[in-house]
């Protein structure tokens, strides 16, 4: 809100005020000041003149030379190129000696041979925004008013002897989006009264009445609960007065005419909408409040036609024809144009949400949405009514019928709160007294009783809605209290020294082994395209996918029930900018529900998702780089549980999980004390889905946390160094092609005991010189006691059982 501070100064008095001082007084009072602007941008000596002739330049075929009274002993003889200068007009002339925005100094000069002595002046010139001049201001130079005297500085004429506020406010403090909301809350500050405009009512009960001419009807009385209207006949159309222009141009409002810049000027002023309608157009004598059918059309103001959803606010006429959006913006049709002779005067209290809902599904916000949004002061509707009719009056020539015609479905009741002074001591670590308390609250301008046992009823008026609980009301005593005067005090109690918890530690302890072992963290959208989730395995109970209310795009729509999805797409995104090397990894929550539609939050499972894609390493000189395959996943997710300590507890079945190629994936099993819980899945993207995505093989794995953080170790174990060698035995044995090499590790484990310090898979081959359907799994096993040296004998006893089993049990034959 952009707040005049010689608008201001009409309800407040700022004598003796330092407009900075006064900003940031504002500022520590709770509305923040993002910037004061001076309207003058470094104009000097530019008066009112009046262009008394104009005649063609001798030697030059765009400039004309004009004979200027500006109020000096003589004439000026000004040389100007401006398309739109003519004789009779009134112009800002910048007269010799002065200085324009920008460093521009005027001078007299000869412009192809003709004596200049001033310079008459645009808009910009003048240091104006062009694009808050009515439209035929817009180009060329500025044309003032006839009424205009001669000789007046251009500073005084167009406002610029004023300075600009830009109050930056929060959405509770929708009462200072009026220069009148504004006042209160300076006047409270300064400890000074406020004034409040009196229209005259000669001036608005002049006519007829007006229930003669227009009556009122709410159907949406549950949107709707005060429509109020005037009747004002005989009105000229035209430009307003130019202090009423400059305050417009202030605020940021475009002047375009007399009718429209009132409506502009009330609800700046009073902070409540208006919209004149051209009574002419309105079928009828009858308006009226509704809500749309769906389907229903209304031509804009802007000229745009719109379709509306059922239940938009609607403003009709006697034939239930629409004439415009509640709160929003009026029709074409009952625009005010240059014709308009009589107006109807509408100023209402219309439901924000339903405002809001409207303007934002159809791309439509103005400064009356935005107020309405944020909800008016419902007392105003009548203050502001009464004033702008007074306005079109005086400066349009129209004629107020008598009385208010209005329906109402609730009155606005000030609120009465009750304010215990010890809990407000008790809050603010403070010793106010009941005077001190008063006093506040008399600035500002809030009745104050006493009540029994040191509790006072405070009457809140309507326009501070913000305020509904005695808490509020501490929160203003303390503002103009003075947060510096609050005294501070020591924390006192005992305190607890902070740390991570369990899963916060094992996150961050989880997030370094993987950036330490090459892989980078990513952080994908949590909404994803509806129907892409459910492709993935499901990592808990509902599969039910849950739906945005108001998604940011069809492909933002719904959360997500994996990670794998936003893996997917950033890898797709990264191939498509040439960067196919990729190791990811995320953590981040899923979420999932069996619920169709929602009555509790959804399940919040926290995941880790990896994926690998392109080469193993770096192209080399001298080699070929070989591409990442299923063993280099299920390598890092093994590091991750050694890491962890949960190696024994981990198992890996091969299977084909959704979404996952069906001969190069597996499922994890964690098999702990309570029973086997499935952890997650890992392998190669399906084909299907590469090619959909236009990747090319791509590994992705996607685990469960939650019992991680269960099963993880707590503390690190320590183990002596060896003090005996160790002896190493390879073995190849030949299987059939389906024998898992994970049964093969079990069962060697199970065999060879406490002496097994180490065993590893280092090879697998297969070929026609194995035979159909069979390969060779090469073995590496380290043996180890911890108290002696092993003798041959005893490696070849063991290792003779280990062999012996793999026979029995697999069929396996060693090869030769």
């Amino acid at each position: 809100m952009k707040v005049s501070t010689g608008w201001l100064s009409e309800y407040v008095s700022l004598e003796q005020v330092n407009i900075e001082d006064l900003a940031e007084q504002i500022t520590r009072s709770g509305i923040e000041i993002d910037a004061i602007e001076d309207r003058n941008k470094g104009v000097t000596k530019v008066v009112a003149g009046y262009v008394k002739s104009k005649e063609k330049h001798p030697d030059a075929d765009k400039l004309n030379v004009c004979i200027v009274d500006a109020g000096q002993e003589e004439d000026l003889q000004i040389v100007c190129g401006a398309k739109n200068v003519d004789a009779g007009q009134m112009v800002p002339v910048a007269l010799v000696g002065a200085k324009l925005p920008g460093g521009l100094d005027i001078k007299k000069a000869k412009l192809r041979g003709v004596l200049s002595q001033g310079m008459i002046c645009s808009a910009k010139e003048l240091g104006l925004n062009d694009k808050l001049l009515p439209k035929e201001q817009q180009e060329g130079i500025l044309v003032l008013p006839e009424s205009t005297e001669i000789g007046t500085p251009i500073s005084q004429l167009l406002g610029l002897d004023d300075k600009v506020l830009d109050f930056d406010l929060t959405p509770n403090r929708s009462d200072c989006l009026s220069m009148l909301g504004a006042a209160y809350e300076v006047a409270a500050i300064l400890g000074r009264d406020v004034k409040l405009p009196e229209p005259d009512k000669n001036l608005i009960e002049a006519g007829e009445p007006a229930k003669e001419r227009i009556s009122v009807k709410i159907d949406a009385k549950g949107l709707c609960s005060r429509y109020a209207v005037r009747y004002i006949s005989g009105v000229t159309i035209g430009s307003s007065p130019q202090w009423m222009q400059n305050r417009l141009m202030a605020a940021g409002i475009r002047p375009i005419n007399n009718i429209v810049d009132i409506t502009n000027y009330v609800m700046l002023e009073y902070g409540q909408p208006l919209h004149a309608f051209d009574a002419d157009t309105l079928q009828g004598g009858v308006i009226g409040v509704r809500e749309a059918k769906a389907g229903e059309k209304l031509v804009t103001l802007d000229g745009q036609e719109r379709e509306l959803e059922a239940g938009a606010l609607l403003i009709v006429d006697g034939e239930d024809q629409p004439v415009g959006l509640a709160g929003v913006m009026g029709g074409l049709h009952t625009e005010v144009t240059e014709n308009t002779v009589n107006i109807v005067l509408e100023s209402a209290k219309f439901d924000g949400g339903s405002v809001r809902k409207t303007s934002r599904k159809l791309g439509m916000r103005s400064e009356a949405s935005l107020r309405f949004e944020k909800e008016v002061d419902p007392a105003a509707v009548l203050p502001a009514l009464n004033r702008a009719a007074e306005l079109m009056a005086l400066y349009a020539g129209g004629k107020v019928h008598q009385g208010i015609v209005e329906s109402v479905v609730t009155e606005a009741e000030d609120k009465i709160i009750r304010l215990s002074l010890e809990k407000l001591n008790a809050y603010l670590g403070t010793d106010i007294s009941t005077l001190e308390t008063k006093a506040i609250f008399a600035r500002l301008h809030f009745e104050c009783g006493d009540s029994a046992d040191n509790v006072l009823e405070v009457r809140v008026p309507t326009r501070r809605g913000d305020i509904t609980r005695d808490v509020d009301l501490i929160e203003e005593v303390a503002r103009l209290y003075g947060y510096d005067n609050i005294p501070t005090t020591a924390i006192e109690g005992p305190t607890t020294a902070g740390g991570y918890t369990k899963p916060q530690a094992l996150r961050r302890a989880l997030r370094g082994l993987l950036v330490h072992g090459g892989l980078q963290e990513v952080m994908g959208y949590s909404f994803i395209h509806e129907g892409f989730g459910p492709q993935f395995p499901k990592l808990g109970a509902g599969g039910k996918e849950v739906k945005l209310a108001m998604p940011m795009s069809e492909d933002r729509s719904v959360l997500r029930m994996s990670l794998i999805p936003g893996l997917i797409q950033i890898a797709a995104y990264n191939r498509n900018r040439k960067q196919d090397n990729l190791a990811l990894f995320e953590m981040g929550s899923v979420f999932l529900t069996d619920e169709e539609k929602l009555t509790k939050q959804p399940g919040e499972i926290p995941v880790l998702g990896l994926l690998l894609a392109g080469d193993r390493e770096e192209k080399r000189w001298n080699a070929n780089p070989e591409k990442v395959d299923f063993f280099d996943l299920k390598g890092v997710l093994e590091s991750i549980f050694a890491y962890l300590g949960i190696s024994d507890l981990v198992s890996y079945e091969a299977n084909a999980p959704e979404g996952f190629h069906p001969g190069r994936s597996a499922s994890v099993y964690l098999n702990a004390p309570a029973g086997k819980q499935h952890l997650g899945s890992l392998g190669q993207l399906h084909p299907e889905l590469q090619r959909e995505h236009d990747l090319e093989d791509t590994y992705v794995a996607e685990l469960l946390l939650e019992p991680v953080y269960q099963y993880a170790g707590d503390t690190a174990i320590y183990r002596e160094l060896p003090r005996f060698p160790s002896m190493q035995r390879d073995i190849a044995v030949v299987v059939d092609a389906d024998v898992e090499a994970g049964a093969l590790l079990a069962a060697i484990r199970n065999t060879a005991g406490e002496l097994l310090e180490e065993l590893n898979v280092f090879d697998v081959y297969t070929g026609s010189k194995l035979g159909e359907n069979k390969k060779s799994v090469a073995l590496s096993l380290v043996y180890r006691h911890k108290e002696r040296t092993l003798t041959d004998e005893e490696i070849a006893a063991v290792h003779g059982q280990v062999v012996s089993v793999l026979e029995q049990t697999f069929a396996a034959e060693l090869r030769k």
